[in-house]
């Protein structure tokens, strides 16, 4: 029976790991004391392991290759994937944004289910080992070489060593050099789903404000080139919370220099601009600065204030139409500049990786080397928040495990 060495005990190298046992001898190499140390971190140490929409939706909600995804993701879907950990004995629940998460909120459930699969199915799992070199002729690899010097010699190959997000996880990036010295291409990694920095100062001082139901407008020469709804939070550095990571994929394909935030992204502008008038006919003899309790949390009513350039002591039955006008636009159009996201290692996912030009999509199979294959964040594809790159790892890993060794 062919040895097919994975190297990479994340949620791809274990589902490649599981598929092709089926039909070969694997060894499963992990560079950490245990398997899937990043999933335990992951939706907050939940694991959002998949998402509920039609797997035909997927494709809307990955920015980068998404194509180059359509054999993988048809060949291992999101109900395979619920079937998978139904079968090995987790309860899956589905929460808003059609994200699945395990019922009992722990990542560690899953973890638990993926050593009982690699178990039942023989794989022999070596801890603690970096892999430094591949040992090749010509167009084969031979064996790899490990961080103390040994061997360890294979048929075939799959790398999942994934990209460089949190690097206490083991993902340093290792792949890429260990792709490269063979040839591949790699697409410079960069961070996807980072917070955002902002330039301005009085973000700042806003650190630790969540704000739900609002919009964020990325901005163009001027020109809204994205916009998502949702919940996000004021940071020391600036934005973060699930629509900016979710912006943040935008934030490197358009190259924003400005984004705005509509804090009242229900109301149309003659609407809002009746709620504030209706506000100030209650507030009448009140100071402008003690008038807006009503329509905004408090920690935001200071620095609205100041934006709106209103004296804040200006009685509200003075405030002029044109006034209440620029308070309108300002919370419907809150203006921010874009300083950049934060770095990678901060990152939840690494965008970039190995071309996509140089693998086989309907086999993951390299197309520079005979015996090897790729699979998870390694790649250079990746999906907003919600499940979709979990998804992505486990879908990839899977045909790769499927189809390796055919001829």
């Amino acid at each position: 029976m062919s040895k097919v060495i994975v190297i990479g005990a994340g949620p791809a190298g274990m589902m490649a790991a599981i598929s092709a046992s089926k039909n070969h001898k694997v060894i499963l190499i992990e560079r950490n004391e245990k398997i899937g140390k990043k999933l335990y971190i992951t939706g907050k140490g939940r694991c959002n392991v998949t998402n509920a929409k039609d797997i035909s939706e997927f494709f809307d909600y990955i920015p980068v290759n998404p194509s180059f995804l359509y054999s993988s993701l048809y060949s291992f879907t999101n109900l395979d994937t619920i079937n998978f950990l139904e079968k090995a004995g987790v309860k899956l629940k589905v929460e808003r944004g059609d994200r699945i998460f395990p019922e009992s909120d722990k990542s560690s459930d899953i973890i638990q289910a993926f050593n009982r699969e690699l178990k039942k199915n023989n794989i022999e799992i070596i801890y603690n080992t970096r892999i430094v070199k591949f040992n090749n002729d010509g167009n084969i690899i031979k064996s790899v070489v490990t961080s103390n010097n040994n061997l360890i010699i294979g048929d075939y190959f799959i790398l999942c060593t994934g990209g460089k997000s949190y690097p206490l996880t083991g993902s340093t990036g290792d792949g890429y050099k260990l792709s490269s010295d063979l040839g591949h291409n790699i697409i410079t990694p960069k961070p996807a789903l980072a917070p955002i920095e902002i330039i301005e100062d009085w973000v700042k001082e806003l650190q630790g404000l969540s704000l739900k139901n609002i919009e964020i407008n990325l901005l163009k020469n001027g020109k809204t080139v994205y916009t998502t709804f949702g919940e996000m939070l004021f940071t020391h550095f600036g934005i973060s919370g699930p629509i900016v990571l979710t912006a943040s994929g935008y934030v490197n394909k358009f190259k924003p220099e400005a984004l705005s935030i509509n804090l009242k992204p229900a109301l149309s502008k003659d609407e809002l601009d009746q709620r504030i008038q209706r506000d100030f006919k209650n507030n009448l003899n009140k100071d402008f600065k003690n008038s807006l309790n009503e329509i905004l949390p408090q920690r935001l009513i200071d620095t609205v204030v100041k934006l709106s350039e209103i004296d804040e002591n200006k009685k509200v039955n003075s405030i002029t139409k044109d006034e209440r006008k620029k308070l309108v636009e300002l919370l419907q159009n809150l203006p921010m500049t874009i300083k950049g996201l934060r770095k990678i290692e901060e990152a939840i996912v690494t965008s970039g990786g190995i071309d996509v030009k140089e693998i086989d999509s309907s086999t993951m199979k390299s197309k520079l080397i005979d015996n090897l294959y790729f699979a998870g964040e390694l790649i250079d594809v990746d999906g907003f928040t919600g499940g979709f790159n979990i998804q992505i790892a486990l879908s990839t890993g899977y045909l790769a495990g499927l189809r390796v060794g055919e001829k």
